[in-house]
Parts: C-alpha cells; structure tokens; sequence
C-alpha cells in the first residue's frame, strides 16, 4: 500500500482562505488570552458550598499547610517561655503587671499571660492535629493497598531504567526466572513471576517509617495536651520529723491544668525521716555534695502498709501517676520562746532560706500568741534569725561550709503588732517592722546576739528569753502528677526511629526479564528503580547481577551495568 501527499491545501469550510484563515485563528486565540471582560462568555458555575469546603480540606491535609501550622506552634511557643504565664508563677505574673503598665492590658488581650490556654493557640494547635490526621489516613490506606498488591509488573523497555545490564545465555529463560526469583526472595525483595519477567521490590521500612514518624507526631501532641489539661504540680518544705498528706490544703504552693480536679489527686502520704548531706572537704570542689539523700516512710491510701525509701536527686519516689522529686534543702533551728513568768509560748523548728551555695541562711520567728511581758501585757514578738552552719572567726556574714560542723544562730527581737492581723498577706519569712520596737541592751543599742546550740538570750527587763535548742533539717519535695508522659515518650522515640527509618531506608524496585532470542539463545535483562534518591542502586543491581551470572556457566558474556539512556554516567 502506497501513501500519497499533496501540497494542495483545502479552503474551510466558511470559505476563508487558507492564510487568512490562519489570521483569524490568531486573532481569535488572541482574544482568548484577553483579560478584558467580554458579554458573551458564559458565567462561570460558582464552587457553592460543598465545592468550598472540598477546597479548604485540601489545603488544610495538605503537607505544606502541616509544616506551617507546626512552625505557628513553634512560634507560638516563644511568648509562653518569655512572658510570665499567670498558670507558672502569677507573682511574676503580678510584678509585671505593675512594671508595665501599658503593655500588660494588650498581653491580656492577646492571651499573652496565659498562652497555652488561649484561643488563638488552641485554634493553631487543633487544626495542626487535624491536618496530620488528614494526611496520615488517605497515605495509609494507599500504603495498605501496595503492602496487599504486588510488585508492578516489567517495562516494555528495561534500557530506559536509570541502571540495566543484560547479557546471553543457553539456559531456558524459565529456568533463569526462577534462580531469579530465588535469588530476590533471599534478599528478602517482595517477587514475584509478571509474564516473562520478576518483579520485585524491596524497602517499604522508608514508608512505614514515615507513617510512624507521622502517628508518633500525633501521639506527642495528644500527650501534651492531655498532660497540660489534667497536670498538677505542688511544693512542700518538710521539717524532719514532719509528715505530709496529698491534699491542695497541705502544699506550700499548688497549680493545676484547666480541667484538674481535686479527685484526680493521687492518695498517699509520707514523712520525712530524716535528711542526710554529705560534702567535699578539701580540694577545688569543696562544698559541693556528695550525698543529698532524704529518708521517706510513706503508704499510699488511706490504709496502705507503710514503705521505706530513700529519694535522691533524679530519683523521685513513684506512686502511681505522681512523683515526689527532692529539690532543695536547707537548717531549721529548734527555737524556744518563754515569757516573763518562764512560761513556754513557742517552741518549734523554724525553716530558714538558704542565701549561697554554704547555705547560709535567713528567716523570721513570729510568736503570735500567749506571750506577755514582764507587765502582763499581750503582745507579739518578731525575731529576724541569721544562720551560719559553719562559723569562721571574721567571717560573721556568710558561712564557710554547707554542712553543721560550727553552727551559730544569730538572733534579733522586736516586739509590738506584727500586722499579721491587717489582712494583707505577708511571708512567713519575711518580718513587718512598720508597728513594732526594739529591745535595747545595756548600753542602749539594739539587741542582738549569737547564740549555739544550748544557749539562750535573756530580753530585758525580765521580759523572758529566747534559747537555741538546736538544729534539724528541712527538705522541699515537688510533687508532680502529669499524665501522658509515658506516651508523649513513646512518641518521641518512635518519631526518631520513624524519622530515620525515613531518612536512610531507600525504596526501589528490580526487574529481570528473561526471553528467547531469535537465535534462540536467551536474553538476559536486568534493570532496578530507585523510588527515592539513592545512588546505590546500580552497586546493588550489579551485586545481584554478578550472583545471577555466577549460578549459570552457560553466560556469556559478563553482565556490566550500564545507565539508563539519557540518564548521567
């Protein structure tokens, strides 16, 4: 059958001529690209409702959307380290609002001061969590259908691969498919036999590691919120001898999340036994501890066995959803009060705060009831205390060594109204002067005196005395219930094992197609398909290629793996 051409070119069918024809093509298409506006064309249909919110979806679960909103979160975060956060510490909370006053009513209504409960965080963190969802579960389900399909089938043309190699054989091509196939298998390659070629691929870790790395985000963000709505965190400072029960009322301090309610407090109590501290003595590093240990008997509920444990620093006691960490330490002075009749008024360990390393240490005695002076008149008694574990002549203010090797308590009284009647909220550490006289001494200077263990201060004019009895030591205890960490650790590690798993885990695929020639020798072809970047794919084509070649003496000649055409060599 012959073909025949003609330069003979037909007129259309309105009678324009060829060439003009071509103008009004021009001219029409032209007009097309307009942007102007023009009568005739159709109104557009609108997207409507559904149309929108199938678009707004679609960005949302998209990955570039995802990685925004994590990077708002990130952004998001920084205020709540910077600013004070009235759930942490409102008395910062508090001083701030008093240093500046013209920024602190626009942090209120930014949410500043409590960013982690805010409506604008919690709108960036929501929809985070649901675009994740919204990308995870469509590639799970197509993940889930390669995982129960099979490898695809052989390309017509095996030299377009970016690695291919194929030589020569006298062994029937069924015969070279099934060592072929073996051969996958044992490299644990998912194979099988498609017409007249294997199949086979290998390195679906690389997409469960991403899924992983995915779900584990998920996790991670679950537990956080959970752990941020249901947390609770309370301090207490326990004298030795003392016990402590886990209600709000006992806590020095106590903060929760938004949705903590007292019944989520785990029951248990525990007393503090005794503390134990232990220093260097000599070399550059004397001073620091050695041994910061506090024994604890503790039983949890109302009629659990009582236990003995010893908590250290990093070693918290467990019970249940709570730990019970040891953060701080310091001298409670054992300190007796009697009045100007000898009648005891006060006597207790007064807990004193540690001012250096040497824990030299500062504090308030405040006899608020059942005192009165030599006249029989009522009043309070204030004594600023000072404290010095290890006292060194001419080292009156500040002590040389942490531990009890040299104890002085330095003692100041004042008497009058202590102003803790007022209703204005003061420290217990801390000594309102405002309403109240000094003793005097003899030469009519302000009484003051250092006293050691055993010793007492006589008040003048048979106004009573105060003795040093002698010292225990306090520990502070930070009881922390956060549900969710196990989990938000489990998601952590996941996410980095995912991650890498991801990273370093390489996808590809390998055919081996094995056909009579026309000779009829059989031809060999092989060819692999990287699915991610990865360079050893020819390497490992080739190390399958050379067992391949090995396991027939019939080849000829050696296979050498060869790029793709058009690819880089």
């Amino acid at each position: 059958m012959s073909k025949t051409t003609t330069d003979a070119t037909p007129e259309r069918a309105d009678g324009t001529p060829p060439e003009r024809a071509d103008d009004a093509d021009l001219g029409a298409a032209g007009s097309q690209l307009s942007t102007a506006p023009r009568e005739e064309l159709p109104n557009l249909p609108s997207l409507g409702v559904i149309g929108w919110a199938r678009w707004f979806w679609r960005q949302l679960t998209s990955m570039r959307v995802a990685l925004l909103l994590l990077l708002l979160v990130s952004l998001g975060a920084i205020p709540g380290s910077l600013i004070p956060q009235s759930g942490t510490d409102a008395t910062k909370v508090a001083d701030f609002r008093k240093a500046h006053t013209l920024l602190s009513p626009v942090y209120d209504k930014l949410g500043l001061f409590h960013v982690y409960s805010s409506v604008w965080f919690a709108a960036i963190y929501i929809l985070l969590f649901v675009s994740l969802i919204g990308c995870i579960v469509p590639r799970t389900w197509q993940f889930v259908g390669q995982l129960r399909g099979r490898p695809p089938g052989a390309p017509k043309r095996l030299t377009r691969l970016p690695a291919y190699t194929t030589w020569r054989t006298e062994t029937e091509p069924e015969q070279v498919r099934e060592v072929a196939l073996a051969l996958l298998k044992k490299r644990r390659f998912r194979a099988h036999l498609a017409g007249d070629a294997v199949a086979a691929e290998k390195g679906y870790l690389r997409e469960i590691g991403n899924l992983a790395f995915h779900i584990a985000l998920i996790v991670m963000l679950i537990a956080f919120a959970w752990g941020q709505l249901f947390k609770s965190e309370g301090n207490k400072l326990i004298v030795e001898g003392d016990g402590f029960s886990n209600t709000t009322t006992q806590y020095d301090d106590f903060k929760s999340g938004n949705l903590f309610t007292t019944d989520d407090l785990v029951p248990f109590s525990f007393t503090l036994d005794k503390f134990t501290g232990t220093y260097e003595t000599n070399g550059p590093n004397r001073g620091t501890p050695r041994t910061y240990q506090a024994a604890l008997t503790y039983s949890q509920g109302a009629y659990g066995k009582e236990q003995k444990r010893t908590v250290k620093v990093n070693e918290p006691l467990s019970i249940g959803d709570a730990k019970v960490y040891l953060t701080a330490h310091g001298y409670a002075p054992v300190i007796t009060v009697r009045d100007g009749k000898g009648k005891v008024v006060y006597s207790d360990a007064v807990p004193l705060l540690p001012l250096d390393s040497n824990v030299t240490s500062t504090g308030v005695v405040k006899v608020l009831d059942g005192y009165k002076n030599a006249k029989g008149v009522s009043e309070q008694l204030g004594i600023s205390a000072f404290f010095l574990p290890t006292y060194t002549k001419g080292s009156e203010t500040a002590s040389t060594f942490p531990a009890l090797d040299n104890p002085v308590l330095n003692l100041t009284p004042y008497h009058g109204d202590l102003g803790v009647d007022s209703g204005i909220p003061q420290s217990v550490y801390q000594l309102d002067k405002s309403h109240v006289k000094e003793y005097k001494d003899a030469k009519g200077a302000q009484l003051r005196d250092n006293l050691k263990p055993g010793q007492t201060m006589k008040l003048p004019d048979g106004a009573g005395s105060i003795t040093y009895e002698g010292t225990k030591e306090w520990a502070n205890f930070q009881v922390v219930q956060q549900p969710g960490t196990d989990w938000a650790l489990a998601g952590a590690l996941t996410a980095i094992f995912g991650l890498a798993a991801s990273l370093f885990i390489q996808r590809r695929r390998v055919w081996v197609r094995a056909v009579a020639g026309p000779d009829g020798v059989t031809v060999v072809e092989m060819a692999g398909l990287g699915r991610s970047e990865s360079a050893k794919v020819p390497e490992e084509l080739g190390d399958l290629a050379g067992i391949l070649y090995d396991q027939d003496e019939k080849t000829t000649p050696e296979p050498e793996v060869v790029p793709a055409e058009g690819a880089e060599k």
